[in-house]
C-alpha cells in the first residue's frame, strides 16, 4: 500500500505497482548504476540517463547469485524500480511544485541465453536520479562493498544513515530512535522498532559485520562512531554533533 511521510511543509508519497514497492535490495540496482555514472565521469566521458552493462557484472558486484534463480529475481526487481511511482511537493522561491516520477524510466534485456539468464542489460534512470547525480558534481560518497553483505534492510539503512551523517570525518552522532524511525521508514510499532535496534547493536558487538561503524544503545538514543580503522587517516579531533537540538524562543528563554 501506499506510504505516505510528511516532515513540516514537504511531503512525499510513495505508491507500488501491481509488482509491488521497490525494496531496500532493489535499489542495488541504482547503486550500481550510479557507480558506472562515476566512474566515467572520473575518466572524463560523458554519461547519459541510458547505460548498458552485462547482468552479470551487476550480481556479482552486489552479491547476488548468478544462477537462473538470480536473473529472475532481477527481473522482478527491475519491474518495482520501474513501477513504483514517488510524488512530492518542491517548495522553491515561495512556490510549490508537484512532481511525480518513477525509480528508472526503462529496462531493457538486450540479449538472453536459452536457459533465461540475461547476457546484456540497458537501463534508463529518471530525470529525477540522473538530476541528482549531476547536482552532486561528483561528491558522491562511496559505500563498503560489505554493504551488500548485509542482509537485514534495517542494517542496510543505519550504515546508510551512519555514512552520511558521519562522512569522512571522526565525528560522533546521536539519533533520538523516535527520529530515527522516522529516517528509517519504519511502519514498526516503537517498542518493536526498539526491539529491533537492540538486535542488530548486540550482534554488531560480537561480529563486526556492519562496516566502518559501531552502534551503542543509551536508553531511547542511538550512537554512531566510525571505527578506528576508517578515521586513521584523519588527524581532527573527535567532534560531537547531534540531529535533536532544541531551540528556546527568547520569549520563552526569559521565562524560564
Amino acid at each position: 500500500k501506499p506510504r505516505r511521510y510528511q516532515n513540516g511543509e514537504n511531503s512525499i508519497e510513495v505508491s507500488p505497482s501491481r509488482y509491488g514497492l521497490a525494496t531496500v535490495h532493489d535499489r542495488d540496482v541504482l547503486i550500481y548504476c550510479i557507480s558506472q555514472c562515476m566512474a566515467a565521469l572520473n575518466d572524463g566521458r560523458k554519461v547519459s540517463r541510458s547505460m548498458r552493462f552485462k547482468a552479470h557484472d551487476l550480481l556479482v558486484a552486489t552479491n547476488r547469485r548468478t544462477s537462473g534463480q538470480g536473473y529472475k529475481l532481477l527481473k522482478d526487481a527491475l519491474r518495482r524500480l520501474q513501477g513504483t511511482q514517488i510524488e512530492t511537493n518542491i517548495r522553491q522561491g515561495g512556490k510549490e511544485y508537484f512532481k511525480v516520477f518513477g525509480l528508472i524510466e526503462s529496462a531493457e534485456i538486450i540479449r538472453e541465453t536459452r536457459e533465461g539468464r540475461m547476457q546484456a542489460l540497458e537501463i534508463t534512470l529518471s530525470d529525477w536520479i540522473f538530476d541528482a547525480i549531476d547536482a552532486k558534481d561528483g561528491k558522491i560518497l562511496t559505500l563498503s562493498p560489505q554493504y551488500f553483505h548485509l542482509r537485514k534492510p534495517l542494517e542496510r539503512r543505519l550504515y546508510e544513515i551512519a555514512r552520511k551523517s558521519c562522512g569522512s570525518k571522526n565525528s560522533v552522532w546521536r539519533y533520538r530512535l523516535d527520529t530515527l524511525q522516522k529516517k528509517t521508514g519504519s511502519l514498526s510499532t516503537a517498542k518493536e522498532f526498539r526491539r529491533m535496534v537492540k538486535t542488530i547493536v548486540e550482534a554488531n558487538e560480537e561480529s563486526r559485520h556492519i562496516p566502518d561503524y559501531s552502534f551503542e544503545l543509551d536508553d531511547d538514543v542511538l550512537v554512531i562512531r566510525p571505527s578506528s580503522n576508517f578515521t586513521r587517516i584523519y588527524q581532527e579531533p573527535e567532534v560531537i554533533s547531534t540531529i535533536d537540538r532544541v531551540q528556546i524562543s527568547t520569549k520563552g528563554y526569559e521565562t524560564a
